[in-house]
């Protein structure tokens, strides 16, 4: 994962001012306000529907908000139209020309451009050394693999040097192995060049290796906004939790808080201690939630008994370098536990079969506890 780490500025270089976008009287996002700094590469992360590439397009210009404003370096969006933002879009499909050569598809969007025949072709030339496609400029698009082609869009994209560039789904027709190349790619060439970033996904795994921040939208509205570590390590709603990664997640009560929480958790049939969270009360209702790496499955009792749970290994999974256990507690709760696969299976024997009794343990700094 990088983690480049950007201060955003009181006066943002990119500032989404309460803005309100809908259709036929619905709304799509709702008010929505984003301070994104200069330099930043910035994730819009949700699933379908969520608003995210509604949001996007309405900061190239190719939809006006209902109200709110949009300002790039300082400079009120409103009214100004896409061709005259500093601003420019790659697109899912990358959208290039297939009777173009390389070359030319990325020094299409220079031919408006003040500048000289030469200062176009060596602006190219800058562009493939960017992509490392520089042999390539002769080829045309059918001749490129899936990788390729969309270094050769995203070389284009940034040909005219935009303030800023816009990233809808940039990964989405990659295998899996190419796109989790290409993500570091994306990650060094934004670094290089220096220019503002907004990425729009639905990857979360996307969004975390790209982005310096993530906002996460869920219905028109963005839940949390923070690093990576932030928002997998502690969401500030249920949504945020349920949506990045994988969680065990169960209805809980607080019974007493005094350093830390003591938490009635009737699915698991236990009262846990967590982390203290502030502003809790006793008496008042929380979601209880654990990652399932965070959790321990070992074949016998833990020593101290505390957040400890006694369960039957209801199915497994192996994955190579993890295994997934489901385990059936005695309420009849599944609790989800990935457990890190540090030898090979010849050497040593899983940590439990099909039908196995066994404890799960976790330490209380990995309960977290949450109001919605």
């Amino acid at each position: 994962m990088i983690q480049r780490s950007v201060q955003t500025p009181d006066n943002a270089f990119l500032r989404i001012d309460n803005v309100t976008k809908s259709f036929a009287g619905i709304p799509a996002v709702k008010n929505v306000s984003l301070d994104i700094a200069k330099g930043e590469l910035f994730a819009l992360l949700g699933g379908s529907g969520c608003g995210k590439t509604t949001l996007l397009r309405m900061l190239a210009g190719f939809e006006t908000p209902t109200s709110g404003r949009i300002l790039i370096d300082g400079r009120d969006m409103t009214g100004v139209p896409p061709y005259e933002r500093p601003v420019n879009m790659m697109f899912q499909s990358y959208a290039l020309f297939p009777h173009m050569t390389v070359d030319k598809n990325v020094g299409y969007g220079l031919k408006h451009e003040k500048m000289t025949d030469l200062e176009r072709k060596d602006r190219v030339r800058q562009m493939l050394e960017l992509v490392q496609l520089s042999e390539l400029g002769h080829r045309k698009p059918h001749q490129l693999s899936g990788g390729q082609r969309q270094r050769v869009a995203l070389a284009r994209s940034l040909a005219r040097q935009p303030k800023v560039l816009l990233l809808d789904e940039p990964l989405g027709a990659l295998d899996k192995k190419l796109r989790e190349h290409t993500q570091f790619e994306i990650s060094n060439i934004q670094y290089k060049t220096g220019i503002t970033f907004v990425v729009v996904t639905h990857d979360q795994e996307e969004a975390m290796t790209l982005a310096t921040r993530i906002a996460v939208m869920d219905k028109g509205v963005v839940r949390q906004i923070g690093s990576a570590t932030e928002v997998y390590e502690y969401p500030n709603c249920a949504f945020v939790a349920g949506f990045i990664g994988s969680i065990n997640m169960f209805d809980g009560g607080i019974k007493s808080v005094n350093g830390t929480a003591s938490v009635e958790v009737p699915q698991l049939g236990v009262t846990l201690e967590a982390r203290e969270h502030p502003g809790l009360t006793a008496g008042e209702a929380v979601k209880v939630a654990i990652r399932p790496e965070k959790i321990h499955i070992t074949g016998e009792a833990p020593t101290g008994g505390v957040n400890a749970v006694k369960g039957t290994v209801d199915d497994l999974a192996y994955f190579g370098k993890d295994s997934l256990y489901r385990i059936r507690l005695a309420t009849g709760a599944v609790v989800q536990v990935n457990n890190v696969n540090v030898r090979r299976p010849a050497d040593s024997v899983r940590v439990a079969q099909w039908e196995d009794e066994v404890w799960l343990s976790f330490e209380s700094s990995s309960v977290v506890l949450l109001r919605e």
